[in-house]
C-alpha cells in the first residue's frame, strides 16, 4: 500500500486551498430584517473580513431595545479570519503537494475544527448580542438569541439568517479535502 496520494487526490486538496481562498471574497453569512416600515427588508452581511449591509439604520433600530451596535470592532476575529483562511489554505495545498496521506488527517482536523470553532463563535456572539440588552433601553423586551440558520420574529421584526455564497464555497473546499479519503481507500 502506498503512503502517497494519488494525483488525483493532489488535484481535490489544490481545488480545496483555492477555494478556500476564493470564499473570502464572498459573503459567508447573513441576515435579514422585514417589517412594516421596512417590507424590502434590512440586511447584516457578513464577510470573513468585514460586516456590510444596512448596519447604520440596523443600528438605530437596534437602540430601542438596548443592544449593543453591531461594527467591525465588535468582533475582534475579524481583523485575523484572513490570515487563518489563507493559512489553512497553505496547509491544505502544501498538504497536496506533498502527497503525504498521515497529512491529510491533520488537514481535515485544522478544516474541522476551524468550522466548529466557527460555529460556536458565531452562536456565542448571537447569544451575546441578543441576551445582552440594556434595561434602561426605550423597548423593554425579553432577552432573544438569533438563530445562525432560520426564522425569528423580534417585536414586529421578522429576521432571516442564512449561510450565503462564500459559506457554499467553504462547504466545497472541506468536500475537496475529503474526496481523498474516498480516492485512497483500500481497493
Amino acid at each position: 500500500m502506498s503512503k502517497k496520494l494519488s494525483i488525483g487526490s493532489m488535484l481535490s486538496l489544490i481545488i480545496a486551498a483555492a477555494l478556500l481562498v476564493t470564499s473570502m471574497f464572498f459573503p459567508w453569512w447573513g441576515m435579514k430584517f422585514y417589517a412594516p416600515q421596512y417590507p424590502e427588508g434590512l440586511d447584516i452581511i457578513v464577510y470573513p473580513y468585514t460586516l456590510a449591509g444596512d448596519i447604520d439604520i440596523v443600528n438605530g433600530l437596534n437602540h430601542y431595545i438596548g443592544m449593543t451596535e453591531f461594527s467591525n470592532e465588535s468582533f475582534p476575529e475579524l481583523p485575523y479570519m484572513k490570515y487563518l483562511v489563507i493559512g489553512l489554505a497553505f496547509i491544505i495545498l502544501l498538504i497536496g503537494l506533498l502527497r503525504r496521506k498521515k497529512l491529510l488527517y491533520v488537514g481535515i482536523g485544522l478544516f474541522t475544527i476551524g468550522g466548529i470553532l466557527g460555529i460556536y463563535d458565531m452562536k456565542r456572539w448571537l447569544k451575546k448580542f441578543g441576551t445582552e440588552l440594556d434595561p434602561k433601553a426605550p423597548i423593554e423586551l425579553d432577552p432573544f438569541v438569533p438563530p445562525i440558520i432560520g426564522e425569528n420574529t423580534i417585536a414586529n421584526f421578522v429576521t432571516n439568517s442564512y449561510f450565503t455564497t462564500g459559506a457554499f464555497i467553504l462547504g466545497a473546499a472541506f468536500i475537496c479535502t475529503l474526496i481523498p479519503l474516498w480516492l485512497e481507500r483500500k481497493k
